[in-house]
């Protein structure tokens, strides 16, 4: 049991105040001093129990100079240990702190995996069976200052390494070297997490480029529903930008200021994903942290929570998410204490929750408590009459991130780009015009310069407009062709013999439905 004395600050009252857990055969594990003014002693008592504590409280708060005893979930050092191991949890580069002699103090969780080793094995691990060629602890000793942008390579990976040394202070104040950090940043990925930085610095509504009609439709319902404190279910294909959606929407909320954290429920094991979402409490099971952990949830208090993927939920973790849907209250994994929040819930998925409700695959109440409300994101097929322009507005992006001079887009680029099917959306587009700026050396892209792979095509009559005469369906099929022909076959001629038929015939067709400017 750990417990918290608000007290006066003066010489002698701890001795006092543990000499009565002595009384009782007790043993303090371990005691900290906190609060502002040293007002506040915490003890952790591992053998004292309800009763015990409720006939020592009467003799505790007569101690001279104590003002009241409660007990506390954490101790400061145990709290703080927590958020740091949070925080450094949350990194997706490998950190490690070592110390003179090259053995590893401390890593997270990336560095674990780097290495090959459970986190709780990384202790005490010489890096140099991994860096044979290289002497940390020399360079730290030569350095004796930060170094940054060191090129190593470990387990056939070549590494940025940002070193950080660590110094202590002997008692004549001169300063000594203790370890240092050490971050490590794959070189092959430093380009796309700048890249990333960039498409972050607009994390609004301001930051979906609405080209489309369809796509303003969806930002007007978006903007209603944003500062509504209700669950939120966003529906679409990957690539579509349901995070994004989440972001702005929680951004334009009363939450605006507060944590937003997600969590891709796709892919994880059920254990795992419970103990990111809820935590779980100190030897919860073998080979869990001593101190615990922090769920999403708890780091999110008074923000939103965005579980993407949602679809992919295990039975056991759509109940739990039930629950604290319906009173906010859960449990961490191995506690029976209840832990009760704030937290909005915003869902995403690309299956059909409904299909997989009827199958038994995910649960009917747990489905309609998270679609309070719900936005549907178009694919980008759907809006081919905003491609031009989300493709100049990509364009111009890359170019000012590359730093190259801004290239046009050919009329055969524009109707391959049309054409398209695009499987993985407005991801998959600015992926492929970013490839496509590399690439160009010219005035303006062209279809040689579009990556895009023949894969994820729509089958049968998906996409097509199906109301109207059969001579108008039959038409905007043949536009359709001529659209997806004519940036591969770009003449009149080149076109007519593909297709078996004659020169007028294609050339008179072109021009009906605008494709590359033939007269």
């Amino acid at each position: 049991m750990r417990l918290r004395f608000h007290c006066q600050n003066r010489i002698g009252i701890l001795r006092d105040i543990v000499a009565h857990f002595s009384d009782y055969g007790l043993n303090v594990a371990r005691g900290e001093v906190g609060g502002e003014h040293g007002n506040a002693i915490y003890l952790h008592v591992p053998n004292l129990l309800h009763a015990q504590l409720a006939t020592l409280r009467p003799e505790l708060e007569a101690v001279p100079g104590v003002f009241g005893v409660r007990q506390v979930n954490l101790m400061p050092s145990e709290r703080r240990h927590l958020e740091l191991d949070a925080l450094l949890s949350s990194l997706s580069d490998p950190v490690m702190s070592i110390d003179m002699e090259g053995h590893i103090v401390a890593a997270n969780r990336a560095a674990g995996q780097l290495l090959g080793v459970r986190i709780d094995e990384v202790p005490g691990l010489s890096l140099d069976r991994h860096l044979p060629e290289l002497d940390l602890p020399a360079l730290i000793r030569r350095n004796n200052a930060r170094v940054n942008g060191l090129r190593i390579k470990l387990r056939d990976t070549t590494f940025l390494a940002d070193i950080a040394p660590l110094h202590r202070e002997h008692q004549d104040d001169v300063a000594s070297l203790a370890g240092a950090v050490v971050t490590l940043h794959r070189a092959d990925r430093i380009g796309e997490r700048i890249y990333q930085v960039q498409r972050q610095e607009l994390r609004g509504f301001e930051a979906i480029f609405q080209a489309s009609p369809r796509l303003q439709a969806l930002i007007r319902e978006a903007r209603r529903m944003a500062p509504l404190d209700a669950p939120l279910l966003i529906q679409g294909e990957t690539g579509t930008g349901k995070e994004l959606l989440a972001r702005a929407c929680h951004l334009a909320s009363a939450r605006g200021q507060s944590p937003f954290m997600a969590l891709n429920c796709a892919g994880l094991p059920e254990s795992m994903a419970e103990t990111e979402l809820f935590g779980y409490a100190p030897g919860a099971f073998e080979g869990a942290r001593p101190e615990g952990k922090l769920g999403l949830l708890e780091l999110t208090a008074g923000g939103t929570i965005f579980l993407d993927e949602v679809g992919e939920m295990s039975p056991r973790l759509q109940v739990k998410l039930l629950r604290f849907l319906q009173d906010g209250g859960f449990r961490r994994v191995g506690s029976d204490e209840e832990t009760w929040l704030d937290v909005r819930v915003i869902c995403a998925t690309q299956q059909d929750l409904p299909a997989l409700c009827a199958e038994g695959l995910f649960r009917h109440d747990l489905y309609h408590r998270l679609n309070v409300l719900s936005l549907q994101v178009p694919p980008l097929r759907e809006c081919r009459d905003g491609i031009e322009a989300l493709s100049m507005h990509f364009i111009d992006r890359a170019a000012r991130q590359i730093g190259c001079r801004l290239p046009g887009l050919s009329s055969p680029a524009l109707a391959r780009l049309a054409a398209y099917h695009w499987p993985g959306n407005v991801r998959q587009l600015e992926n492929v015009l970013f490839q496509a700026v590399s690439l160009c050396e010219g005035e303006a892209i062209e279809p040689a310069h579009l990556r895009l792979p023949d894969v994820g095509a729509s089958a049968g009559l998906a996409g097509i407009d199906l109301e109207g005469s059969l001579s108008g369906i039959l038409g905007e099929v043949e536009r359709r062709v001529l659209e997806e022909l004519y940036p591969r076959h770009p003449s009149s001629r080149q076109l007519a013999r593909r297709l078996g038929v004659s020169h007028t015939t294609i050339a008179n067709k072109l021009k009906r439905y605008g494709i590359g400017g033939e007269e």
